[in-house]
């Protein structure tokens, strides 16, 4: 068809002579040569923004002027646009006209699929000038950028603490809330984080997904197992400013300081006695109640502390996990094995208050002081 030509339907058409696309109207022919040519003969008289229509340029005004003509007939709320009211009307009829072709998933928006589809692609256009690190996501990129620049544009209303994500910032506020908006949906137990809750279901479910690399001793928390790794490492990073000793773990440190600054901050209702550890008081009120909670498995012996079914548990097993370094003789607990020791060493720590004759162990001095120094005592 010549261009200019009547169809078969004596409709007149206007071919491009670049492209072949054609129009039913010269105007409309007119605007399509502006893609090959470059030209934008119409710019706005505010910011001398150019553009190929004039349609464009009306539409570009309204940045300027404010003017927001296209109003939502549900919820009233008003746009410069058609094309972002007619998104905006898919969240009251709940759309979703683009489809991924490769998974099913439905988005209200194309610009969503289309980053949604990176996911399958694996591609990631947006890189950091500073670090190199790629993003599927400009507000990925973006989020990223403030870990080199430290900005925190996202300030808390009640204390003034500020932060570089919204989500940090929504997390820290329910401190002050209280708001507890993740439930378990098998014990009923609220949490704060949902990461939180993804942790405490796993004691529901039985399921350990970090697990050491050294002797496959599986957790239910990553910084369990990371310090679970120092015993295999030997790694102590938390160090007493006072007196310099190093602990694997920082609670470790914390009751260790008390010994320099005398705090005592778990005290008994009962008898009034003071400990400098929580693990120490709790086993100290089993005394008052009678509690022993801890049972054997072989013989139903119950005891109030862990150590101590620990300690009984190695009469069923046979293990001796105490050795001399000096003969090589295995022992079951560790106190037989520092009284044997003073075989070696000569030690005779036990003094006879009376006389002055020094005893290995503290069962000769009573023997001794019995037999020796009854009637004098």
């Amino acid at each position: 068809m010549a261009r200019g030509e009547v169809d078969d339907a004596g409709r007149r058409r206007h071919q491009c002579e670049v492209c072949d696309m054609q129009f039913d109207f010269l105007s409309n022919l007119t605007t399509h040569k502006r893609i090959h040519t470059g030209e934008k003969p119409f710019d706005c008289d505010v910011c001398s923004q150019m553009f190929t229509r004039s349609s464009n340029l009306e539409r570009h005004k309204r940045v300027h002027t404010g003017e927001k003509p296209f109003r939502c007939d549900m919820c009233g709320q008003a746009f410069s646009q058609t094309s972002d009211l007619d998104r905006h009307k898919r969240i009251h009829t709940g759309e979703k006209p683009f489809k991924c072709d490769l998974c099913g998933h439905a988005f209200s928006r194309s610009s969503h699929l289309n980053t949604h589809k990176r996911i399958h692609t694996g591609e990631k256009p947006f890189s950091c000038d500073v670090c190199g690190q790629a993003f599927s996501q400009t507000s990925d990129l973006d989020r990223h950028k403030r870990i080199h620049t430290g900005e925190k544009p996202f300030r808390c209303d009640v204390c003034g603490q500020a932060f570089s994500q919204t989500s940090d910032l929504d997390r820290h506020k329910r401190i002050h809330t209280g708001e507890k908006p993740f439930k378990c949906d098998m014990c009923g137990h609220t949490f704060s984080r949902s990461s939180h809750l993804n942790t405490h279901k796993r004691i529901h479910t039985g399921e350990k997904p970090f697990s050491c690399d050294v002797c496959g001793q599986a957790f239910r928390r990553s910084s369990v197992l990371d310090r679970h790794k120092r015993i295999h490492t030997a790694e102590k990073p938390f160090r007493c400013d006072v007196c310099g000793q190093a602990f694997s773990m920082s609670h470790n440190l914390n009751t260790h300081k008390r010994i320099h600054t005398g705090e005592k901050p778990f005290s008994c209702d009962v008898c009034g006695k003071a400990f400098s550890d929580s693990g120490n008081f709790t086993a100290h009120k089993r005394i008052h109640i009678g509690e022993k909670p801890l049972t054997c498995d072989v013989c139903g012996q119950a005891f109030r502390w862990s150590s101590l079914l620990d300690r009984h548990k190695r009469i069923h097993s046979g293990e001796k996990p105490f050795r001399c370094d000096m003969c090589g003789q295995a022992f079951t607990w560790s106190s037989v094995l520092d009284r044997h020791k003073r075989i070696h060493t000569g030690e005779k720590p036990f003094r006879c208050d009376v006389c002055g004759q020094t005893f290995r162990h503290s069962q000769y001095l009573n023997k001794h002081k019995r037999t020796q120094h009854e009637t004098s005592m």
